[in-house]
Formats: C-alpha cells, structure tokens, sequence
C-alpha cells in the first residue's frame, strides 16, 4: 500500500503533470522546465533574464527529485511483484500436495471437530476452484525485442504504423519533428520539420502516401509520406546539431544516438495546413474515406476539416475540459473524442442529424479509445484501468482491465484483437478482447523503455510487429507471438 501511495503522488500529480503540461505545448527538453510559458511563440516579456534563468534551475531541481523518488518507487514495486510470483509459486506448490494425499476412508467416518471439518471444506473448495481456473490457461506467447528507431532529441508521444506498401513508422516528438522509419532497418527515411511546437499525434492516411500531424502550435498539417527504401551502400552516417542544449549525460546518450542516424530528406513545409482552434492541438486523424479530418484540441472543442480545401465543417462542443485523443473509426465515419472531464465521446456523422453518446465509466481523465471489431471501443485513464465497451449497448462496459499504472494511447491488433496497454510504469501490458490478461513485454535495465510508454501501435505481416515508443525519446520494435488456445 505505501508503494502505490508513493506512486501516485510523484507520478500522477508532480512529474505527469510538468512533463504532459510542459511538453504538448513547447516540446523543450525533459531537464528544463518551463511552467512559466504555455507556447512557444509566447515570451516571458518583462521578466529579468537571470530571474528567468533562476525560475528554470529551480524548476529542474524539482523535476529531478520527482525522478529520483519515482525511479525507487519502481524498484519497491518490481521488489513487490517479484514476492506476489513467489507467493503463487508457493500457492501452487500447495495444492500439487493437497492433491498427492491418500484419499481417507470413508469406511470408517472417523469423527471430526468443527475446526477440522471446516478446514477440510476450504482446502476442497482451493482445489476444485484451482483445477477449474487451470483450465482456462492463457495462450501460449513470445516477446522478443528486435531493435530501436533512433534520432529524436526529446520525448516521443505517438508511433504509427503505415497503411500502404511498403510499410513504414512514423512518430511525433516533442522536439517539433515527426520522422518516417524504415520497418526492416531502423533507418529515418523522412524528417518533418515543419511544427514550431511539440507534435504531438502522427496518423497516416488510409489509402494515399499522406501524413496527418498535430501539434502544441494550434495547427494540423497534411505533408506527403512518399519516401524510397535506401539500400545498404546508400547508408551515410550524420551529426545532429544543437548539442549546446544538453548537459553532459545527455550529450554522452546523443553521441552514442548518431552512430545509427542516417541522412535523411527533410521536408519543412505542409501541403495543407488545417486551423481554427484556439489550444493545443493534442491529436488529429483522417476520417474512414480520407477526405476530411477531425482534430482534438485543449480548447474543448474537436473539429471536422475538408482535407480538400481546409474549411471547417463543423466544430465539435460538449466536453467540460480539454481534450486528451481523437481516433476516427476505420471504415465508418464515427470518432470518439477523450477528455480530462473522464468522460469519452462517439460522435455518429453517418446519419443528417449527427448522433451524440458520452460514455461515463472512468473517475480520472480518460486518455485513449480505440475502435475494436465486433463493435467494440477499449478506453483507458489515469485512473489505471482499460474498459472494453459494446457500441450496442453503451450503458455499461462489458470488461475492465486493471492496470498497475495510469494508461496511454493503447492500440488492439486487427488479426489477432490482442490489446497493447502502456503504461506510466514503463510497461506495457497485453489482454485479449474479453479482457483476460496474456503478458507484459519484457523490461529490465538494458532492454525496454526507462520512462513512461506513451504509444504503442500493430503492425501487419511483418517480423516486428509491435512498436513502443516513449518520454526516453526511445522508439522500440517487438516481435510478439501468440499461440491461439485451439492450437495448444
């Protein structure tokens, strides 16, 4: 209990709120707070430089103590972990001894005390419900890490995965680029520069070599994806500039960093620059046919753009907070939106009248939703748990899935509805579609994210076909292999 407790008032309330708070807005660097700023083209006019300088030192400090005791909180909660497995080890070791003794005569009906005979009842009731629960033994499963996308100098909020062949990654940065990777080789095959603010969600568009970007500088942009797979001799080593920026630790990580950044083609201007909000643009993504889009904002409003000529359609009111995520539905024209008022809406465009359903379910900010098949939605929060809902009947969810730590952009996979939870803790965690949990993917100090998750995203038929990607500004590829039940 105290090590939940720890959790929650360093993690959830200091460090999250500075990080997220700082980061989607300006997209400076982890170690230098910035409080005092809301965007990037707003200047602390009037405010003595060395008061400001004073303000920023300050700040780090505090921002380091928040890493400091988060980083021994998790070392108190992987030590509590690893007691709770030996406990079950121990719990089954038990009940294979229950099961190894001689059963008693019945013949004889020796007499009992009431103690014994009550006790006699616990013990059959732990084995017969032991044996049943052995029944409904988890798929059998691999997670094997396969290697890591490198060249962004700040936090990464989103990864995705294209649509179209070949297939690529993208990921959005609070370093004010998205990049284009290469699945096969980890090699940064585009680099989009055209943000002056964090970006903060990358999504690709259904069926063209289009990328939909959005960003802490109020503004979406649609940029071109078309990029060409280098070849082994066409690999060029480069230096990233800017290295003044960053103390000496960090300048160590961005030395061994450029030993796998690639020249790559820089774009620095949209094709289509999507505006009307007055906030950060904390998500945007393509409508089912790709010619409009929707885009989610702290302003409390989403809006509905032709991708076309970059009119507003409609603007979307309702929520009592800032928005947190906007995921449009894959093949009809529905969206849900996530706020911080822990509500999550699903706006219906398909009839003349749109349709509006506010799903409460959650007690903190709900920070994801996705659309699952069979009709279904996965949301998630900071109040650490994953609900899976039927868009038939919306009253109630169907499942929840509890989770050790506040939740992120989760994603389910198409062929095997298998669903990736990140989480705050710096894992990620895998249920299926009814909720029942498979696994988590392996973490430890020379493999796995250092800082929270804040993506994952499926792939197709490829050999890495789950990626991570992270406030370490680290971008992972999983191979993660599920046996069905049927198969075992």
């Amino acid at each position: 209990m105290p090590v939940e407790g720890i959790t929650k008032t360093t993690k959830s309330k200091g460090v999250r709120m500075i990080r997220r708070h700082r980061s989607h807005t300006e997209g400076t660097h982890t170690d230098r707070p910035s409080m005092s700023r809301y965007r990037d083209d707003v200047e602390t006019d009037g405010m003595p430089s060395a008061l400001r300088d004073r303000l920023y030192d300050l700040f780090g400090q505090i921002e380091k103590e928040f890493d400091t005791l988060y980083t021994a909180n998790i070392t108190l909660q992987e030590r509590v972990d690893a007691l709770n497995e030996k406990i079950e080890v121990s719990s089954t070791s038990d009940k294979q001894l229950v099961d190894s003794q001689d059963t008693p005569d019945l013949g004889s009906k020796p007499k009992r005390s009431a103690s014994q005979i009550s006790q006699k009842i616990k013990t059959t009731y732990k084995v017969s419900t032991s044996k049943i629960v052995s029944s409904f033994r988890a798929p059998t499963s691999s997670f094997t890490y396969v290697r890591d996308y490198r060249g962004h100098r700040d936090g990464v909020w989103e990864v995705k995965v294209s649509k179209s062949d070949p297939h690529v990654i993208g990921t959005a940065s609070a370093d004010h680029t998205a990049r284009l990777f290469s699945i096969e080789t980890g090699i940064c095959l585009l680099r989009y520069t055209g943000h002056q603010g964090s970006v903060n969600s990358i999504r690709f568009h259904p069926n063209k070599d289009l990328v939909l970007t959005g960003s802490g500088d109020e503004r979406a942009h649609i940029w071109s994806s078309q990029v060409t797979l280098p070849t082994h001799g066409e690999v060029v080593k480069s230096h990233s500039s800017g290295e003044d920026d960053l103390d000496g630790s960090e300048k160590e990580e961005m030395m061994e960093d450029q030993d796998q950044v690639t020249d790559c083609v820089t774009q620095r201007s949209p094709l289509m620059e999507l505006s009307g909000h007055v906030g950060v643009i904390i998500a945007a993504d393509w409508m089912a046919e790709g010619t409009q889009a929707i885009t989610a904002s702290w302003d409390r409003t989403a809006i509905l753009h032709d991708t076309e000529s970059g009119e507003i359609i409609n603007t979307l009111t309702g929520h009592d907070q800032e928005l947190t995520e906007v995921e449009a539905h894959p093949s009809q024209r529905m969206a849900v939106t996530c706020s911080k008022d822990t509500t999550f809406r699903l706006w219906d465009f398909r009839a003349p009248a749109m349709l509006v359903n506010v799903f409460q379910g959650h007690t903190q900010p709900v920070t994801t939703a996705v659309f699952a098949s069979n009709d279904r939605v996965i949301s998630g929060s900071d109040d650490r748990r994953a609900k899976i809902w039927d868009l038939r009947n919306m009253r109630s969810p169907i499942a929840t899935i509890q989770c050790d730590s506040a939740i992120n952009r989760l994603s389910v996979c198409d062929a095997t509805q298998i669903i990736a939870i990140p989480q705050d803790n710096r894992h990620v965690k895998l249920c299926d579609i009814n909720g029942n949990r498979i696994g988590r993917l392996p973490r430890s100090s020379r493999q796995g994210h250092t800082r929270m998750v804040t993506s994952v995203s499926w792939a197709g038929d490829t050999s890495t076909n789950l990626f991570t990607c992270g406030f370490d500004r680290q971008v992972l590829g999983w191979q993660v292999w599920i046996q069905p039940k049927d198969k075992e």
